[in-house]
């Protein structure tokens, strides 16, 4: 009898598949033992950390994976269609503002942030800062170096938030060294992510919050609302304090805000054209966040912006803080599946709709400042500006309000085109209640435009001197600042 005779290709498909089963099993021991690694990871410090350490490098020795990816952000190189961590000089991008800011220090300098490294170089250059000098103090108060340093939390440990909040910015400056860092946002002894700013604490307070409850997923969020949130400084609290302060009491969207500010008669400055008695936002990115789609779904800060990531078998926080778009593979497509050129499509897609209607919001509150201006000279009154100024800071505080949350247009697209929309609508109707005052003083004409096609011409239509500004802040820079320097590296080196 004749026995059966296998083909060899059975004997190739059987040892194909012994090879690929010796290869899944192989994978899944090592993703097995790589996650058991990861459990059994044991914290043992390198260097014992004093309370409230404010030198980045000092927590490095014992955490190097995240102090690596954090000095990357050093790298200002990445450019997206809008901003990214590249200095962008916004005012000469978009010369309007320098209209929309006249009388208030933004007219002056108004440049995209390099990201958190640079920090305090970025704010002791701007022209914002002033130039402290014998005869010429600081304008601005201690309350600015808030979020620029974990030295702040250094300081705030040996005195009180009121103290701490009283001066001028100067007074201060030579113990502000170290970049925005580790004792930020977490405890030094634990490690755990902890609120070290008490502004963010007392605005949970006085909403009936306690904010030592929240959970380990709204602290991604929390240490970043920290700073990256609308504040004012409440200058009528303590006398000669700058009391920094986070206007949440009635809620977080623009109107609420507006609202608080207005329950009191809050003004930041009075515009220098128009007389309108106007509020700044500063970068309410936190509350526009938590209106948007991420925001409402649980999402946190650090997913997106400190994706987590994986080396040697070790999970950790990417602490490279950047735009999600320099990173889409480990930011957006965890959840999303599409390709990164799809959804770099669907961000710009969002932004360019939406800084479109903003574009025209700013033409149309310019036209206002200059029209209200023109009434004035013709004679016009307090009575018959009032509603006219009213209506102009409202529309200027929600252009502001969507273009000071620099991610607002991917945060909260909805939110914020409204927010614009209704800018617009005031501005329409500060212009209609213009043309009629206009009208009764007998000018029947268009008032001209400015010529503000750069941000030097729109700077001398408001009429900075924008030579002496610059000279005094290179005295600045060549006195004061090496002074702070100096008395900062003494201190530094008696640690």
């Amino acid at each position: 009898m004749e026995k059966n005779k296998r083909k060899p290709i059975f004997y190739w498909l059987l040892f194909t598949g012994t090879v690929i089963i010796v290869f899944l099993l192989g994978m899944l021991a090592s993703s097995i033992t790589n996650r058991r690694a990861e459990q059994e990871y044991v914290y043992k410090p390198m260097a014992e950390l004093k309370q409230g350490e404010p030198r980045n490098s000092e927590w490095g020795k014992n955490f190097p994976r995240e102090y690596q990816s954090y000095i990357q952000t050093l790298d200002t190189t990445f450019r997206s269609k809008y901003n990214g961590n590249a200095v962008i000089d916004m005012l000469e991008v978009d010369p309007r503002m320098v209209v929309l800011w006249a009388g208030y220090a933004f007219s002056k300098d108004y440049k995209q942030g390099r990201g958190h490294y640079f920090a305090i170089e970025d704010i002791t250059n701007t022209l914002r800062t002033g130039a402290p000098s014998p005869g010429n103090p600081s304008p601005q108060p201690n309350t600015c170096w808030s979020c620029k340093s974990p030295d702040v939390t250094r300081l705030l440990g040996k005195m009180t938030a009121t103290e701490f909040y009283t001066g001028s910015w100067d007074t201060k400056g030579p113990e502000i060294i170290n970049a925005i860092g580790c004792a930020d946002c977490h405890d030094t002894k634990t490690m755990n992510l902890v609120i070290t700013r008490p502004a963010l604490i007392e605005a949970f307070e006085r909403q009936g919050k306690d904010i030592t409850k929240a959970t380990h997923q709204e602290m991604r969020s929390l240490v970043c609302a920290q700073c990256h949130v609308e504040y004012y400084f409440d200058k009528h609290k303590i006398e000669g304090t700058a009391y920094l302060t986070f206007p949440w009491d009635k809620g977080f969207s623009a109107e609420n805000i507006e609202e608080y500010y207005d329950s009191y008669g809050f003004t930041d400055w009075t515009h220098s054209l128009s007389k309108a008695p106007m509020l700044k936002a500063q970068h309410p990115e936190y509350e526009t966040f938590m209106m948007g789609i991420h925001g409402q779904r649980g999402v946190a800060c650090a997913d997106c912006h400190m994706p987590y990531k994986s080396e040697g078998g070790q999970k950790f926080t990417d602490h490279h803080i950047q735009s999600p778009l320099n990173n889409i593979a480990n930011s957006c497509q965890v959840c999303h599946r599409e390709e990164a050129a799809t959804l770099l499509a669907n961000v710009y897609e969002r932004q360019d709709k939406i800084i479109e209607n903003r574009n025209k919001l700013e033409e149309l509150l310019v036209r206002a400042h200059v029209e209200a201006k023109k009434a004035w000279d013709l004679g016009a009154t307090d009575a018959e500006m009032k509603a006219i100024l009213s209506d102009i800071r409202k529309s200027q505080w929600r252009w502001d309000f969507a273009a000071a949350s620099h991610g607002a247009s991917f945060h909260a697209p909805i939110e914020i085109s409204r927010v614009i929309g209704n800018g617009i609508t005031y501005a329409q109707e500060a212009r209609i209640k213009l043309a009629r005052v206009l009208a009764q003083k007998g000018f029947n004409k268009e008032v001209p435009y400015p010529d503000i096609a750069t941000k030097v011409k729109a700077q001398q239509y408001i009429g900075l001197d924008m030579a002496k500004l610059n000279a005094d802040k290179d005295i600045f820079r060549k006195t004061t600042l090496i002074d702070w320097v100096n008395k900062a590296k003494e201190r530094e080196s008696k640690y």
